[in-house]
């Protein structure tokens, strides 16, 4: 791989936000630069027909193919409001079954693709084991692993069936903490048979449902790896995710400028380590200064193999097969 094509496949494990209704400077910049992903949030939506124009100048702008993703949730987390339908959190899906769960996750998706958005961060697939939890509650199918596993599934094969990518998240799972990873880093003590009876078992059912994606979680799992949060551990991600569970998917970080990471190491090192660790994409959702750190960080670990280049290349197959099956 020579040096353009390493600092594009750099580019292709990246997913960059920015702000306002149009493309500015900064996201043509990172356009340019061959990103693979745009997140959309609140700030860059006004209306239905706005948000489709959007979506459509971002992909004429892209270098090659671009997914646009956002975190359609539904209850709190909802994104796109302004004519679009009112979702219900989905513990209230969660309490009426997995067939809801299906006709939501379908809603979901022929809304987004009509706006040309490839990408839904949904499902939470967390379980709702602490009430203390600030961040999950509502957010989750359930207090139920059973529950949890069920809806996600006929969510995740729905949304899909109508041409939307999903992403169950947060990887191992972030159902009981008692801080959320946007301000302070989340510690779990479980031991791996706890984590193996509640946390794990959705994420092994949305595998097994073809999930597009997957998203990790800012918190340090002791029994897994007491030095790094699972974003950034080889051994919750590749040991874990990749090789226990064999999960081949597109695996995403959360956002990298939520305090548990940006507050604990540079973000350029930060996404070294997870793409080290076996993530696939970077998500870097505000600041266009860091995501440039971001870029030229990947590129120069690349560069002196500090990040193995054949990392990099798997990242971007990854990513590339994502496209193929779901950008329009």
């Amino acid at each position: 791989m020579d040096a353009t094509d390493l600092r594009l496949a750099c580019a292709r494990c990246m997913c960059v936000g920015f702000h306002g209704h149009h493309v500015d400077d900064a996201l043509a910049d990172m356009l340019d630069r061959g990103v693979g992903g745009v997140i959309l949030f609140a700030r860059n939506v006004a209306s239905r027909g706005q948000v489709r124009e959007l979506c459509l100048d971002i992909k004429r702008r892209a270098r090659g193919l671009v997914y646009i993703g956002v975190d359609q949730e539904g209850g709190r987390v909802q994104r796109l409001v302004d004519g679009f339908t009112a979702i219900p959190s989905m513990r209230e899906v969660g309490r009426q079954g997995p067939q809801a769960a299906g006709r939501w996750g379908r809603v979901i998706a022929r809304e987004l693709r009509s706006v040309n958005i490839d990408l839904d961060f949904a499902p939470v697939v967390d379980v709702d084991s602490n009430p203390s939890n600030p961040v999950i509650g509502e957010r989750s199918f359930g207090t139920e692993t059973g529950t949890v596993s069920e809806c996600a599934v006929e969510f995740i094969q729905m949304m899909q069936l109508m041409g939307v990518g999903a992403c169950s998240k947060h990887f191992p799972g972030h159902g009981d903490t008692n801080k959320d990873s946007h301000h302070d880093l989340p510690s779990l003590p479980h031991t791996m048979e706890r984590l193996g009876l509640t946390e794990l078992p959705p994420f092994a059912a949305s595998i097994q449902a073809g999930v597009a994606g997957i998203m990790t979680a800012h918190i340090l799992f002791e029994a897994l790896d007491p030095d790094v949060p699972a974003t950034l551990s080889r051994r919750v991600v590749q040991g874990m995710l990749r090789d226990e569970l064999g999960y081949d998917g597109m695996v995403l970080t959360d956002d990298l400028e939520m305090k548990a990471v940006a507050d604990r190491w540079p973000l350029g090192d930060a996404a070294v380590l997870a793409l080290g660790a076996g993530v696939d994409v970077a998500l870097v959702c505000h600041d266009h200064g860091r995501q440039v750190e971001v870029h030229e960080a990947l590129v120069r670990a690349a560069e002196s193999g500090a990040l193995e280049p054949a990392r990099v290349h798997e990242a971007a197959r990854r990513v590339r097969r994502f496209m193929q099956r779901f950008v329009r």
